[in-house]
């Protein structure tokens, strides 16, 4: 009888506390189920896949990299990038496909080039987030996607805004022989050497310039090499001032070709190049840089993919988003760079308020002629140098 009346007073116990424990204070996380069955959870893990050049390009693909490294080491997260074999849709899918394999859940990816893997591999991996840079929607129907998979977030940048202002900076600053060497004739260039054109027109002709000339062509490649330097050493010896060098690596190209002339200069992009180009070819080269805020992107979309706030199945146009010149997605470097009396910070700030504000517009229609933008500035459209 004892031990029948030890026993029933134990099964009483337990079952009091299994009452009670719903008023307990102690927080508990109970895995997550689907089926019935738990769902262990997925650390996030970040892999960058490289375009056409490769992290040390000074341009598109090493700051993505920077960006996602610095962001995942300080958020505790495992970062990788990978080099495709060849420039090719075949070894862009393989090493989309690689860093998946390896357990890599966020792929971030710069350039339009990668379109054609996006559409093969975004809708396959579903439980793998894509980051795309400068890949628009127009890239990925053309590729093959006929909607845009929730697991896919592509920025693409109003490089119109940064040429415009680059542009209008060069001529309000006293250059009057300008030069437009563009990389590949693919739209974000293009819009680049657009805007351009429209800025130093606008500069032109609100200081009643009409001296003002630009020659205008793109090396069809994101690289420069010997033939694309003559071509430059012809530019500036026919005096050229300044050339904004737009597309990847091809400001070597224009940079060597500046460092045999003196006072000779060069405009960047995508990102501020001043250290890089004074770095190479000689202090003071650099007259500013046309930027678009690659690592603002990255740091933003990360961000949201680990908070749980990631918002897919969309592409988004990203430009002024405030009058705070350093806000914005597209701008002009404040420290680097080289204002003057022409063109001072102050000056900027007013340009960027009057874009913002819509006082100022700015055409992106790439179906037009550079020439097509031009009012009083005389543009010599040369076409493919290669």
């Amino acid at each position: 009888m004892k031990k029948f009346l030890a026993l029933m007073l134990a099964l009483v116990m337990v079952l009091s506390l299994a009452a009670c424990g719903g008023n307990t204070n102690t927080e508990t996380t109970e895995p997550a189920t689907e089926g019935g069955e738990e769902v262990a959870e997925v650390a996030m893990k970040v892999a960058m896949i490289t375009d056409y050049g490769d992290i040390t390009d000074q341009s598109f693909n090493q700051t993505t990299y920077e960006a996602a490294k610095a962001w995942s080491e300080a958020n505790g997260v495992e970062f990788n990038y990978f080099k495709p074999a060849s420039d090719s849709d075949d070894d862009r899918v393989a090493m989309i496909e690689k860093a998946i394999d390896e357990g890599f859940n966020v792929i971030v990816m710069p350039g339009y080039a990668f379109a054609p893997a996006i559409a093969k591999t975004a809708p396959e991996y579903s439980d793998v987030t894509f980051v795309a840079l400068d890949v628009s929607e127009y890239d990925l129907t053309s590729s093959g996607l006929k909607t845009l998979p929730a697991n896919l977030y592509s920025a693409v940048y109003q490089e119109e805004l940064a040429g415009y202002m680059a542009g209008y900076a060069a001529v309000k600053l006293g250059y009057t022989k300008l030069g437009f060497l563009g990389g590949m004739a693919v739209p974000a260039v293009q819009r680049y050497g657009y805007g351009f054109v429209q800025g130093a027109d606008a500069a032109a002709a609100a200081d009643g310039k009409t001296d003002v000339a630009i020659k205008y062509a793109y090396g069809n490649q994101f690289y420069g090499d010997a033939d694309i330097t003559a071509a430059m050493d012809t530019w500036y010896a026919d005096g050229i001032e300044v050339v904004f060098a737009c597309g990847g690596g091809i400001f070597t190209s224009a940079g060597e070709a500046a460092a045999k002339v003196e006072g000779a200069k060069v405009i960047g992009v995508d990102v501020d190049q001043a250290a890089t180009i004074d770095g190479l070819y000689g202090e003071g080269m650099t007259v500013t840089s046309a930027m678009k805020g690659l690592a603002a992107t990255v740091n933003t979309l990360l961000t949201q993919i680990k908070d749980g706030s990631f918002q897919g199945g969309r592409v988004e146009n990203l430009g002024l988003v405030s009058n705070d010149v350093e806000a914005n997605y597209v701008q002009l470097p404040v420290a680097s760079t080289q204002w003057g009396e022409g063109f001072t910070q102050a000056d900027y700030e007013a340009l960027v308020a009057s874009l913002f504000a819509g006082d100022i517009t700015v055409d992106n229609d790439i179906t037009k002629a550079a020439g097509d933008f031009a009012t009083v500035v005389a543009v010599e459209d040369l076409g493919n140098i290669k």
